[in-house]
């Protein structure tokens, strides 16, 4: 079935040049292990990552994040869109573990959709964290600040 899919979509996509969404989409339903929506989050938590890594400024390789980089920024950003439910969409994309986080990023490399250093390794990804610890044990619903107004001086 996912073949098929992967031979519609390149079918489809023949009369035109494939955008990086459409190469993307592409390479996940020929890999068929994860969907292509894990790939696509990968790509919109880069930024994220990037911010957090304090190398929004940076340029060329010095922009570089690492894995372990890469998965606090898709940590934050699963946390921002999907909260205490974060493991279960994970989950349901075929992600059990920070490694398979590596295993994408590994597929893109390989694809040429990403690029990696020489001291890259899939093994970045082994010691990430535990996906029901962070995601629904530490979980804390944000809260407002409290309004300083209605006071009186």
């Amino acid at each position: 079935m996912t073949g098929r899919r992967a031979d519609r979509l390149l079918a489809r996509n023949a009369r035109r040049e494939p955008t990086i969404e459409d190469q993307i989409r592409l390479l996940a339903l020929k890999d068929g292990r994860y969907s292509p929506e894990a790939f696509s989050f990968l790509f919109e938590a880069l930024p994220q990552a990037v911010r957090l890594a304090g190398k929004e400024n940076a340029t060329g390789t010095e922009r570089h994040v690492t894995g372990q980089e890469v998965l606090q920024g898709m940590r934050a950003h699963a946390l921002q869109l999907f909260g205490p439910l974060a493991a279960a969409v994970w989950r349901s994309w075929g992600v059990r573990e920070t490694l398979d986080w590596g295993r994408i990023v590994f597929l893109l490399v390989d694809n040429g959709l990403l690029n990696r250093q020489d001291s890259d390794t899939i093994q970045d990804f082994e010691a990430g964290f535990d996906f029901d610890e962070v995601f629904v044990r530490q979980y804390r619903v944000p809260l407002p600040e409290p309004s300083k107004g209605g006071e009186e001086a």
